[in-house]
């Protein structure tokens, strides 16, 4: 062993000191780790940014969500401005294709005809950047009914005839046509329209016109969809001798049923020729109907009337006028003075109310709300499954189809329990 210890290198005889190696200029060492750990903790601090809150430069406009089946969405959309949070570098590059600004319809009361607030969403494609403020937070936007109609196109004419001529009756195809359309639009509709214009040369016309709907005053309503689109017009232009088409006035007579009105009269011809002496013709601006009965009238109506013809004046083709008086109930309001019931209680309990009766406001259409007996607005407060005590509880009322609560005035009450 010796022997074998003799032949071995100098620095593996000697003995390591790992105590002098750990002690050795100890302060030195120890100022240096201090050192490092700080440098250390200050790199760190220095690769973490902290998050910046910025307002977008611009406005986002916000996207019209898909309607639903049924209905139809109404309302302009407003560009909203947002404020984001993010890192520096990041949410101040946000760019516009990166927002996108909606809102969830399906949040809304369908077929509502008052506007509805709904709240808008902005989402960002970028990660690490989010959304903390939009401005303004709601659209108004109303979710209305998709109806259709069948309506009768009637020709108009843009301009007058040739001088010399004059417009002999005007044929449609088809006759009618199918418009579709928000509720309250098509409840607007007085007419649909085919224009129709004279060129200067005495010659027949067959055109394609547009079949555009109309209010009472004429105007065009938009956002219909009307299936056909087009109509062609034919009109006979016709030499003018003793003859003029004049438009039809309607007279009505008497009034429509308590808590309804008429809110549209429709014609069919609105027009006619008429023959007679050339001095009454100029002065001949109009035929009126035979008045028109709308007496206690509560429901839309169709009925054959005649025209009134002036003296001296005859038609050049005997005809009658097709009226469709529009008729609606007029919205209102009632209050009913209900006695409160309490349901729920057992057989030995008794209960004291502090308010026996209710004012309760109900909306709806004025015939209902007139002929509504008040013994079927129900005012109830629900006491079941309470011991004897003494309860502040709410006021439910039912009331029949076709009307809506608006108020319950207490809209609680309070209730005293007892054991019998």
């Amino acid at each position: 062993m010796r022997a074998a210890e003799g032949v071995r290198p100098a620095w593996l005889r000697r003995r390591i000191d790992v105590r002098r190696i750990v002690t050795h200029d100890f302060p030195l060492k120890a100022i240096a780790v201090v050192i490092a750990v700080v440098f250390w903790v200050a790199i760190t601090q220095n690769g973490t940014q902290r998050p910046i809150t910025v307002a977008f430069d611009g406005r986002i406009p916000v996207e019209r969500p898909e309607n639903p089946s049924g209905y139809v969405l109404r309302g302009q959309l407003p560009d909203v401005g947002v404020t984001l949070r993010g890192a520096p570098g990041v949410a101040d590059r946000v760019a516009l294709s990166d927002l996108h600004a909606t809102f969830d319809v399906r949040a809304l009361t369908l077929g509502q005809t008052e506007p509805q607030d709904a709240r808008v969403t902005v989402t960002v494609a970028k990660d690490g950047v989010e959304v903390i403020d939009v401005s303004p937070a709601t659209v108004s936007v109303k979710v209305e009914r998709l109806v259709s109609r069948n309506l009768l196109v009637q020709p108009r004419f843009a301009n007058d005839p040739p001088k010399g001529a004059r417009a002999g009756d005007a044929s449609v195809a088809p006759t009618e046509v199918r418009v579709t359309g928000a509720e309250s639009d098509v409840a607007r509709i007085a007419a649909v329209l085919a224009t129709v214009r004279f060129g200067d040369a005495q010659t027949d016309i067959e055109t394609s016109s547009p079949a555009n709907p109309v209010d009472a005053n004429g105007v065009p309503i938009d956002g219909l969809q009307v299936e056909p689109g087009n109509v062609v017009v034919k009109v006979p232009v016709l030499p003018t001798a003793t003859t003029r088409t004049v438009p039809i006035v309607f007279t009505l007579r008497g009034f429509v049923a308590p808590g309804y009105w008429v809110v549209g009269v429709a014609m069919d011809p609105f027009a006619v020729t008429v023959r007679g002496d050339e001095t009454v013709l100029t002065t001949l601006d109009r035929i009126e109907t035979l008045p028109i009965d709308v007496g206690d009238l509560s429901a839309t109506r169709t009925l054959s009337v005649a025209l009134s013809i002036p003296s001296g004046v005859t038609l050049l083709r005997p005809t009658d006028v097709v009226v469709t008086v529009t008729v609606q109930p007029l919205a209102g309001t009632r209050v009913f003075n209900s006695a409160v019931l309490v349901v729920g209680l057992t057989a030995n309990q008794t209960a004291e109310v502090d308010s026996t009766n209710v004012g309760v406001l109900l909306a709806g259409p004025v015939p209902t709300l007139s002929s509504l007996p008040p013994e079927q607005v129900v005012a109830t407060v629900d006491t079941g499954g309470r011991g004897p005590g003494t309860y502040t509880l709410d006021v439910a009322v039912r009331a029949p189809a076709g009307v809506s609560v608006q108020t319950v005035q207490p809209s609680r009450v309070t209730v005293t329990i007892k054991t019998r």
